[in-house]
């Protein structure tokens, strides 16, 4: 494994540290139930100050180290951290489908806008939300998205095949 630099580890800890009132938000929201993106909005509006923040912050790390380290079909992704407040959180840079997979627990997506008009299996940047036991192939159009996928407990299944 390659270490992350000095100057690096210092941008991914504020990173970390701008994802924690998100986290903490996201956990009070029940994931099965309908309206469960209209509460994650009210909690944290896109447009808000502390999106902004980890916005900012995010799209300026693109080029970094450790956001997104792996690449694989076109798209490039990382995880930012394995467990902060009983979540995982990946990133994931995208302008195409990505591999089918289930969200046992749920799946809390913030989608940031890079290029184009992009949409993210068919709304626009933004709140996207996914109750447990959901499935889908994550799917950007029209433009390229950084999205952070929120996962309670870190759990998601990628399907076989």
């Amino acid at each position: 494994m390659t270490a992350i630099p000095q100057k690096d580890h210092a941008a991914k800890d504020h990173f970390v540290s701008l994802l924690r009132p998100l986290l903490a938000q996201i956990a009070a929201v029940d994931l099965r139930a309908g309206d469960a993106r209209r509460h994650v909005e009210r909690a944290l509006p896109f447009r808000g100050g502390a999106v902004a923040r980890v916005r900012k912050a995010a799209l300026a790390a693109v080029g970094s180290d450790w956001l997104l380290p792996k690449e694989g079909g076109g798209i490039r992704y990382g995880r930012v951290v394995k467990d902060e407040g009983g979540f995982s959180v990946d990133a994931v840079l995208m302008d195409k489908p990505g591999p089918k997979h289930r969200h046992p627990n749920g799946e809390v997506d913030l989608c940031f806008a890079r290029a184009g008009s992009p949409r993210f299996d068919g709304s626009p940047e933004g709140w996207v939300v996914y109750g447990p036991d959901s499935t889908h192939v994550p799917t950007v159009t029209d433009g390229e998205m950084l999205i952070l996928y929120f996962l309670p407990g870190g759990a998601i299944e990628f399907a076989k095949g």
